[in-house]
């Protein structure tokens, strides 16, 4: 199955994201920084502090999602709890992003945007949280399951002959 690869692709798509949000936002404050004009009349300063605060946030963000991809990636399992809402938010992040981007910059942001929520999409669905089987159970047992026989012995003594049950008291 190539799962693998998916959440491979996914970590180092949102660690490149994460980098680039805080550095276009650091951009951007150290831009608004150097004009000096207010917006609105609204503080140059304040202006500039914001978006390095939100370029920063924004980046953990994204590198914490990043970081959810690559632990899924590394021990090939669904990822749960914390991790598993915070690959979901991203999902609709994007989601949103490119519903956005599509009027304000164009069709290639929202094509970029769309593909990386089908990619954050497609982990969350191929790790769709059944249990995996062991390697050494058989076919078509579920683990956990009681085996033949009924009993926590499987029918079978020590050395594999039938165990008999106890013959039945009489008072």
């Amino acid at each position: 199955m190539a799962r693998r690869p998916v959440a491979w692709v996914v970590s180092l798509v949102l660690f490149a994201e994460a980098l680039g949000v805080a550095a276009l936002n650091w951009f951007l404050a150290v831009v608004v920084d150097r004009q000096n004009m207010s917006l609105a009349g609204l503080d140059p300063d304040m202006m500039s502090t914001s978006s390095k605060i939100g370029g920063v946030v924004f980046g953990l963000y994204f590198a914490l999602c990043g970081l959810v991809a690559l632990l899924v990636a590394l021990r090939d399992r669904a990822p749960v709890g914390l991790g598993r809402v915070l690959l979901i938010s991203a999902a609709v992040v994007h989601a949103l992003l490119g519903a956005v981007t599509w009027g304000l910059v164009g069709w290639t942001a929202f094509l970029y945007m769309v593909v990386v929520f089908g990619l954050v999409v497609l982990l969350l669905m191929t790790y769709d949280g059944r249990p995996e089987q062991p390697a050494d159970a058989a076919p078509g047992v579920s683990p956990g399951a009681a085996p033949e026989g009924g009993g926590a012995g499987g029918g079978a003594g020590g050395d594999g002959s039938p165990v008999k049950p106890p013959a039945p008291t009489t008072p």
